[in-house]
C-alpha cells in the first residue's frame, strides 16, 4: 500500500479527517509552516517536495521552472506561458483560479450557503456594508484550491480594483468535511474582500480569498501587501488598480478558497456545477445582456 493510498483511506473517514486537520493548534502550525516553507535550501526543498508528492497529486509539468530554492517557491509557482488559455468573449466572466466548484447558486436576500444546510449572511462574511450592497440577490460560487494545485489567482475580466478590506480570523480547514461541520466557517477564517468593477458597464463583482490551516497568507499585487494573521492593518485600503482579463492579482501561500459574488443578471456558464474541476481562464459566468 502506497503512502498516498494509506492517507486517502485514513482521510476518507470523515471523523479522522476532521480531527487531523482541525482539532490541532491551527494558528501555531500555520505560523510554523510559514516559517519552514521559506527556508531557502535546495536540498531541503527537494526533500519536502518529494514527501509532498507521496501524499498528493502534485503535478509540476506545467510549471515555469522545475527547481525550487524553497518549499514556498513551489507553493507559489508560476505556470509556463500559454498553460492557461483565457476565454476572450467580452460577455464572459472567467474563473480567477484553478480549483473545484463547491457551493453555488443564488444569493437570496443576503443569504448564502457554504454547504447544504449551512447558511450564512453576506454581512457576516463581508461586513455590515454588504447588507445594502450589490450582491444581495445576485449569484455566488465557491472555488476550492487544493494543496497541490496552482495557487495564483487572476482577473476574471477587464476592469479595476477600487477597494480591499481585510478580516482577521481563524485558520479552519476549508475542505468539504469541515464545511459540513463548522457553521459559518468562511465567516470565521482570515479573508479579504476585493471589490472590483468589470466590463464596460462596470458591474460590481466581489472576489473573497479565504485563508485556511497552513495557509494564512494572501499576497495582493495591487496594494503590494502580504495579508496574514499578524497583519497590523490598515484593514481598509482604497485603490485604483486597472487590470485585463487573466492578469495576475495575487497568490495564496498554499491552497485555499476563493468566493465569487456577482450582482443580479449574471448566469452560470454551461457545465458549471458542484464538483466541477476548473482551470483559470475558462468560462465561469455570463455577464448580463447589453441593451
Amino acid at each position: 500500500m502506497t503512502n498516498r493510498t494509506l492517507l486517502q483511506r485514513l482521510t476518507s473517514q470523515e471523523d479522522l479527517n476532521f480531527l487531523f486537520t482541525n482539532r490541532i493548534p491551527r494558528i501555531a502550525l500555520t505560523h510554523f509552516m510559514g516559517w519552514f516553507s521559506q527556508l531557502r535550501n535546495p536540498w531541503l526543498a527537494k526533500a519536502s517536495i518529494w514527501i509532498w508528492r507521496q501524499f498528493a497529486d502534485l503535478d509540476l509539468s506545467e510549471a515555469k521552472q522545475h527547481q525550487f530554492a524553497s518549499l514556498h517557491d513551489c507553493f507559489i509557482r508560476e505556470l509556463r506561458p500559454g498553460a492557461r488559455p483565457i476565454d476572450t468573449d467580452i460577455q464572459t466572466l472567467v474563473s480567477p483560479c484553478d480549483g473545484i466548484v463547491g457551493a453555488l447558486g443564488d444569493v437570496k436576500d443576503g443569504l448564502v450557503f457554504q454547504a447544504k444546510g449551512f447558511p450564512y449572511r453576506l454581512e457576516e462574511l463581508l461586513g455590515e456594508s454588504a447588507q445594502h450592497g450589490p450582491w444581495q440577490n445576485g449569484k455566488y460560487l465557491t472555488i476550492r484550491i487544493t494543496s497541490s494545485m496552482y495557487h495564483r489567482f487572476h482577473a476574471p475580466h477587464d476592469g479595476r480594483m477600487h477597494r480591499m478590506e481585510y478580516f482577521s480570523g481563524d485558520t479552519w480547514n476549508v475542505n468539504p468535511i469541515a464545511l459540513k461541520r463548522v457553521e459559518k466557517l468562511f465567516c470565521k477564517n482570515e479573508r479579504a474582500l476585493l471589490e472590483i468593477e468589470i466590463g464596460a458597464q462596470r458591474h460590481p463583482v466581489a472576489l473573497v480569498p479565504v485563508a485556511a490551516v497552513l495557509v494564512a497568507s494572501i499576497r495582493l499585487h495591487a496594494i503590494d501587501t502580504l495579508l496574514h494573521t499578524r497583519y497590523p492593518g490598515p484593514n481598509v485600503i482604497n485603490c485604483d488598480a486597472p487590470f485585463h482579463k487573466g492578469d495576475e492579482l495575487g497568490w495564496f501561500q498554499h491552497g485555499s478558497t476563493i468566493l465569487v459574488f456577482t450582482p443580479p443578471g449574471f448566469s452560470f456558464a454551461p457545465g458549471i456545477e458542484e464538483g466541477r474541476v476548473l482551470r483559470m481562464g475558462q468560462a465561469l459566468m455570463g455577464l448580463p445582456p447589453t441593451d
